[in-house]
């Protein structure tokens, strides 16, 4: 009775838990709702806003210069939005990233541009007046001629390269009242310039009789912001200007003066703009997906594994709520590939509970107990879960170091996902399955006999597989060439790998044709556009050689004068040419560098070159058929590409190791009359429903993003499918067979030695 009980309150514990970290995940703690959905940090992808990557203009641009220019376009971009993120791209880009802006277009024309700003003499040495009071307001000043012939005359005092910082601060005149400020301060090459012009202009400064000598203005882009009079000398580099009417004149004038000039000229090379309402349906129609896909996991586990389903859907459901909890608790911003990263890791989160409850219907049909089966269940499943989950890891690291923006955020959730799926799996599932079976859930008819079954000869249809491996080669070959006679292109390079502009719109009603469209461009840029539609949504994509600020906002003009889009309702997205090669060799060397650590790891953790030879080799069959699906298919080549390849290797390694694993348990214990060849067909017979089952989880995971995501998630799923059925056959046909014939090799030619 006392263990019955003791499996109540293990099964009450785990209900509360679920119900508390559920109540975090969707209402959060306190008025911030920390730990909640809507806390969560929302890339441009899903919040809508702007993204652009700027290179100095500039060769070799020294360390100080680079700096000087990323603290200003911080303070550039905070002035649009106070969640917007700068940092530094190799040692010569600067990526802003702003969320949730309404004119994306005036970002884009503010953000990057120069805007020079210069503190200038109210009137020159010969007496020329520089500024004059504003017939308008005797209150503002404008500039008497052109800021040209003002810096021709040598009458700039500074310009924006000699400020180091201006803030807006509150002080005190001599009456005791409020005094609106500016706090300047000015670098080591601005002190000895300003120090030189206030001594010259305080020498005008009299309480009886003004001149226009003894201002100083501050003029950005041929406007002056202010004409303060200068009262003192000052030769520290430190002044105040006062005189503002309230805090929020001293706050712009102050942002002004920060943002006024970039110590670098900077060119745009890269730049994304979302609608809003773009990405509110990109998240919407991505959690749709999410949620039909798990629900459709935890019924297939019920059905199939019975009692141990039970308990990995219990331990599903806290997983999906402890990876919401984690995304703000590690401060992830979560993009659109990394919702995709999350549905992708709860397919792969059944792996793990798939390969024990595998184990655990296996000892039953040993005619062990289920109280000892479950605990050898477990403890057998644990080298493999380990090995299987860190090949993923490292994918996700590269992944994660060697990929960009999005694809950051689909490694960083794709690795938190798999940290937290072996946690609940090992420990969580296990603690709800005791205490079920604590509960009276105690006979094997719970559990599932799994009584040796039949072994089948893969070794002796190696030759078939081979077969199969040359007929994906030559497919892949074929469609190359065909692809590049027909399109000039092998593969149908996307925008990330060719560079251009590409803008996608969603109209109200169903999307114009493309001929229409081609035209529309042709008219309002005079330029060539490829128009594709998307299927099943009412858009199109318009594909063009890269195109400027001026042309992108009469292109947007014109879709809303013809067809009422508004900007909310458009995406565009433009790379340059220099950027696309970069990502075409970065897309090699991301392969290969994971390709190599996941070889080195199986050679260390099998302590056996022929499990990592076999393994690669498994792994090139598993690349070039997905290869061929995109020359076939000609389906997008772009950013996403990298993370499918790099997700498929990580997958396939994954689905290897465990027939790996179960090869090298076998061989321990490998019997006197049993040959290698034997083992070997026994070990892939042992665990082909393992690999069956996981890959049909996971492929119905992928498949609700395929029919529900929107069509850059499309692209990416579509062709994972295909590589999670060529993993699936790989590690069942292929890895094994290619292991028994290179130590077949190996061990002859130490015989012979």
């Amino acid at each position: 009775m006392k263990v019955k009980q003791k499996g109540i309150l293990s099964l009450l514990l785990t209900v509360v838990v679920i119900a508390v970290t559920a109540f975090v995940a969707v209402c959060g703690i306190g008025s911030k709702k920390w730990g909640s959905m809507s806390d969560v940090k929302l890339g441009l992808d899903l919040a809508g806003g702007v993204s652009i990557t700027y290179e100095a203009v500039k060769e070799n641009p020294t360390r100080q210069e680079m700096d000087d220019t990323f603290y200003k376009m911080q303070l550039r971009a905070q002035d649009f939005n106070s969640e917007a993120a700068v940092y530094m791209e190799g040692d010569t880009r600067i990526n802003v990233d702003i969320p949730d802006v309404t004119d994306a277009n005036e970002v884009l024309e503010k953000l990057g541009d120069a805007g020079k700003i210069y503190f200038i003499y109210g009137q020159s040495a010969d007496g020329v007046e520089n500024i004059v009071q504003d017939a308008e307001s005797e209150s503002r000043w404008k500039l008497a001629r052109p800021i040209e012939d003002i810096i021709a005359d040598g009458d700039v005092v500074i310009d924006g390269s000699c400020i180091a910082g201006a803030e807006a601060v509150i002080g005190q005149n001599s009456l005791g009242a409020n005094d609106y400020q500016v706090k300047l301060t000015l670098n080591d090459s601005g002190k000895s310039k300003f120090s030189e012009a206030t001594a010259y202009a305080y020498s005008y400064y009299s309480q009886v009789s003004l001149s226009v000598r003894n201002i100083i203005a501050i003029v950005y882009d041929g406007a002056v912001y202010s004409a303060p009079m200068v009262s003192a000398h000052i030769s520290d580099g430190n002044a105040v200007i006062n005189g503002q009417e309230d805090y929020n004149e001293s706050n712009q004038l102050a942002s002004i003066i920060r943002n006024g000039a970039l110590p670098l000229e900077l060119q745009e090379i890269r730049s994304t703009v979302v609608g809003a309402k773009l990405g509110t349906e990109a998240i919407n129609t991505s959690l749709m997906a999410g949620m039909i896909g798990f629900i459709l996991v935890l019924l297939f586990m019920i059905i199939v594994y019975r009692i141990p389903g039970m308990a990995a859907s219990l331990a599903l459901c806290l997983y999906v709520t402890v990876m919401i909890i984690c995304l703000n608790l590690f401060n992830v911003t979560l993009t659109l590939y990394g919702v995709a990263g999350i549905i992708l890791s709860i397919g792969m989160a059944v792996d793990a509970n798939v390969i024990v409850f595998t184990r655990i219907s296996e000892e039953l049909g040993t005619g062990k107990t289920v109280r000892s089966s479950i605990k050898k269940g477990f403890e057998k499943a644990l080298s493999a879960i380990i090995d299987g989950n860190v090949t993923t890891l490292i994918a996700a690291a590269v992944l994660y170091f060697l990929g960009s923006g999005t694809i950051k955020g689909f490694a960083q959730t794709l690795a938190i996902g798999i940290v937290l799926s072996m946690g609940t799996a090992l420990f969580v599932t296990k603690f709800i399955l005791n205490a079920l079976y604590n509960v009276g859930f105690d006979h094997e008819k719970f559990y599932g006999i799994k009584k040796a079954g039949r072994i089948f000869p893969f070794t002796k249809h190696s030759l078939k597989y081979l077969v199969v491996f040359g007929v994906v080669a030559v497919a892949l070959v074929v469609s190359l060439i065909v692809g590049k006679a027909n399109t000039g292109n092998s593969l149908n390079y996307g925008l990330d790998f060719m560079g251009g502009t590409s803008t996608e719109i969603v109209f109200e009603g169903s999307a114009p044709g493309n001929k229409e469209l081609e035209q529309l461009v042709q008219d309002t840029i005079g330029k060539q556009g490829e128009v594709v539609q998307i299927q099943g949504e009412e858009a199109a994509i318009i594909k063009t050689e890269v195109l400027n600020l001026e042309e992108k906002t009469k292109l947007e003009s014109a879709l809303n004068e013809k067809y009422g889009v508004s900007g909310e309702d458009i995406t565009s997205t433009s790379i340059s040419g220099t950027v696309s090669g970069e990502m075409k060799s970065d897309a090699v060397v991301a392969v290969a560098v994971a390709t190599v650590c996941m070889m080195l790891y199986i050679w260390i953790r099998f302590k056996n070159i022929g499990f990592a030879a076999s393994s690669v080799l498994a792994l090139c069959h598993d690349v070039l058929f997905v290869l061929m699906i995109y020359a076939v298919s000609r389906i997008s080549v772009g950013n996403a590409f990298i993370a499918c390849m790099l997700t498929l290797v990580g997958y396939s390694i994954n689905a290897t190791i465990v027939v790996f694993d179960r090869i090298r348990e076998n061989m321990k214990e490998k019997l006197k009359k049993e040959s290698v060849e034997d083992v070997v067909n026994a070990s892939i017979s042992q665990t082909i429903s393992r690999s069956i089952n996981t890959s049909l989880t996971t492929f119905v995971m992928v498949f609700t993003l395929s029919v529900f995501g929107v069509s850059s998630i499309r692209e990416f799923s579509i062709p994972l499918m295909a590589g999670i059925v060529c993993g699936a056959y790989s590690s069942v046909f292929l890895a094994g067979t290619l292991w028994y014939y290179i130590n077949k090799v190996c061990m002859k030619k130490e015989a012979e030695q």
